[in-house]
């Protein structure tokens, strides 16, 4: 029979048995193993049949109670008397049991399970593995190389066999109950540790008793999960303070180490290389990256939390093998998991919508940065740690540098292109603003990542932007700084745009719908926490001032030919003179203008209504006063063309960005003389 490990009370190893030999160097001995070694003593008695009675009421005793005992009898013969009775007692109760339950001996015990044959005999049997150890104790003070030695150490080996066994096959049989989606809905790691009280060798609280309180207050899934918990837990305290760690904790990381490499591949997670990812099409990418978050979710609220739980409790006895079981199982999982955002960060991947997965993937890991701290608080484990910290710090740097070459994008784009769709919201303008919404809902995280960032420069910017969304008291953050010059590159471009133009109607057009759409989407998303009311009420400001300079240099010509007072007293021939330069301009402002287009319907509205108001009432004055003096021309019809209603009707069509509205053939008033009109840019206010 090979060597035995033994241990001291304490549960330290103590030195090695053997059937013939016990090597058992006192030197590892500390100064409470000393005291528990040596003789009993036994206070005289006058009576020699007295230490007889001592030993037949001993018998009566609990082990454990009779073993407490002990120390407080004093030296003497009758005191081997009843030490070796005690001893002879459990030995002799061992034997029984765990013969009873040895499968070299036993077909029943190579068939059945201890623990799930019965659980009252599963404790019986821990009982009495603890005693049996404080007799090899007690026997290794008096003879080393005694029978009764050789005959326990054999029957501790057969024990630990069928403990080993019996952990084996709980962690086994119990896989979906032990799942760590179970674990950790039984209980949290804090309360673990305390949830089911120590297993008490006095028996104050029985085993059936402890599990049925638990399961009062969880379903019966967490029931048997609490039970399989428990009964781990009984045999690893057992067999480490057997000395048999070393075969128990074998068993435990092979079965969990699998069972979180296994979870961690079905949730879509596994090793790959930078090469790999650069070779994928976008869309394999971003299926990996949702399914990565995902993994993360999964990982943190239910896997290496639950495991974490169990190991905690199971180990609970020992804070170095809870750390050893813990790290083994977890850490080449934790480090794949939190390695797949570097190596996607430091791809050359390219695609617009990049940056909002590797924010994604930003949000997961800070926003889990408790939990991955407080789970992977091990110093083993500060490999874990560190991946997630490198790879949040490889993602920050990504959105900086795709954000500058977002702007180098913009800063790139053509200034000559021609405005079109009737100065209708350009494209760039769009997209633009699409980009910076979607990314304002990523604020909280964005200032994180542009905390230390310096601003742009301030002499890139004009000095009043300085005076919204920021003061020198209270200076904004660096990203709504970074957000306000971003919008500023793209207002500057645009109006590069219409320098150019020689039609200025259309570029103010174009010059208030654009900005009216970057107010509008400001207004509509994240943005106006990140810029303020007072930049969203100043910009507001600019589209009205484009919108009134496009109403006077487009359609100032046409109110300039009717008359400051129109109901004065004039010629006939001066009102025919005033009906015709009225027509004729007003066709000629009409068509022109009718292929223009106000993209939103409050700005189309606002602007008709205000051409309206300067118009119509003037026309209507003169219309009622001085048709009756044209009445008796020739072709009426051809000097008074327009009634105050058509007026009215004419400019509700403007802004939809048709051409099939048509008026008189008469020539046109040149808009040539408009073109020495102020031009005005978006950085003019």
């Amino acid at each position: 029979m090979g060597p035995l490990p033994l241990t001291s009370p304490s549960g330290d190893c103590l030195g090695i048995a053997s059937t013939k030999t016990l090597i058992f160097p006192s030197k590892f001995w500390s100064a409470e193993d000393r005291a528990a070694s040596q003789p009993f003593s036994l206070s005289p008695r006058p009576s020699t049949t007295r230490p007889r009675q001592e030993t037949s009421s001993a018998r009566t005793l609990g082990p454990d109670r009779a073993w407490a005992g002990l120390n407080s009898i004093s030296t003497g013969t009758p005191r081997r008397n009843f030490s070796e009775s005690l001893i002879e007692q459990s030995i002799e109760a061992a034997t029984v049991l765990i013969n009873k339950w040895n499968p070299e001996t036993s077909t029943f015990a190579k068939v059945t399970s201890l623990f799930y044959e019965s659980k009252s005999e599963a404790m019986q049997f821990i009982r009495c593995v603890n005693d049996l150890q404080k007799s090899m104790h007690a026997l290794v003070t008096e003879n080393s190389t005694s029978e009764k030695l050789v005959h326990a150490q054999n029957l501790m080996q057969i024990a630990m066999k069928r403990l080993q066994k019996e952990f084996y096959q709980i962690l086994s049989m119990n896989r979906a109950h032990l799942d760590p989606e179970s674990v950790s809905a039984r209980s949290s790691r804090a309360s673990a540790r305390s949830s089911i009280s120590d297993f008490d060798d006095g028996g104050s609280v029985s085993h059936d008793d402890e599990v049925r309180n638990v399961g009062d207050s969880i379903d019966e899934v967490e029931e048997v999960s609490s039970i399989a918990m428990t009964d781990l837990r009984s045999i690893a305290e057992c067999m480490i303070s057997s000395g048999y760690a070393k075969e128990c904790i074998s068993i435990y990381k092979i079965i969990r180490k699998s069972i979180i490499d296994e979870s961690i591949y079905r949730l879509g997670v596994e090793k790959i290389s930078s090469s790999q990812i650069n070779k994928m099409d976008w869309e394999v990418l971003d299926r990996r990256i949702k399914d990565w978050l995902e993994a993360v979710k999964v990982s943190m609220t239910t896997l290496f939390n639950g495991e974490r739980i169990l190991c905690d409790h199971v180990f609970a006895s020992s804070d170095s093998i809870r750390e050893s079981c813990f790290t083994e199982i977890s850490k080449e999982g934790a480090t794949l998991l939190f390695g797949f955002p570097e190596l996607v960060a430091k791809s050359k991947k390219s695609h617009p919508e990049k940056i909002f997965r590797v924010l994604d993937m930003y949000t997961a890991i800070s926003t889990n940065w408790i939990e991955i701290d407080s789970i992977f608080s091990f110093e083993s484990t500060v490999t874990v740690r560190a991946q997630a910290l490198n790879s949040l710090n490889k993602l920050s740097d990504t959105v900086r540098s795709m954000l500058s070459e977002f702007e180098s994008t913009m800063q790139k784009d053509s200034s000559k292109s021609k405005i079109q769709g009737g100065g209708g919201v350009h494209t760039l303008t769009l997209t633009t603003m699409n980009y910076l919404s979607l990314l304002a809902d990523y604020s909280n995280i964005l200032t994180d990542i542009f905390a230390d960032w310096p601003p742009p420069p301030r002499s890139s910017l004009p000095e009043s932007y300085f005076e919204s969304p920021s003061t020198d008291d209270s200076p904004a953050p660096a990203i709504s700084m970074r957000m306000a010059w971003l919008i500023l590159v793209l207002l500057s471009k645009l109006d590069g745009k219409v320098e150019h133009h020689k039609d200025v109607c259309l570029s103010n057009i174009f010059l208030a719908n654009n900005l009216n759409h970057v107010v509008s989407k400001v207004q509509t998303s994240n943005l106006k926490y990140l810029l303020g009311e007072d930049w969203i009420a100043k910009h507001e400001e600019k589209v009205k001032l484009f919108a009134a300079n496009y109403e006077r240099l487009a359609w100032g010509p046409v109110i300039a030919t009717l008359p400051e007072n129109p109901t004065a007293t004039i010629t006939p021939a001066q009102a025919k003179e005033i009906f015709r330069k009225f027509n004729s301009s007003f066709d000629e402002t009409f068509r022109k203008q009718s292929s223009f287009f106000v993209s939103d319907p409050k700005l189309r509205d606002e602007v008709k209504v205000s051409l309206a108001r300067k118009i119509v009432p003037s026309y209507r004055e003169f219309y009622d006063a001085h048709r009756s003096n044209v009445v008796g021309e020739r072709n009426v019809g051809l000097i008074v063309r327009f009634a105050a209603e058509d007026v009215g009707n004419y400019l509700s069509d403007l802004f939809f960005g048709n051409n099939n509205n048509s008026g008189s053939t008469s020539t046109s008033v040149s808009s040539a003389n408009s073109s020495s009109h102020e031009r005005h840019s978006w950085s003019r206010g």
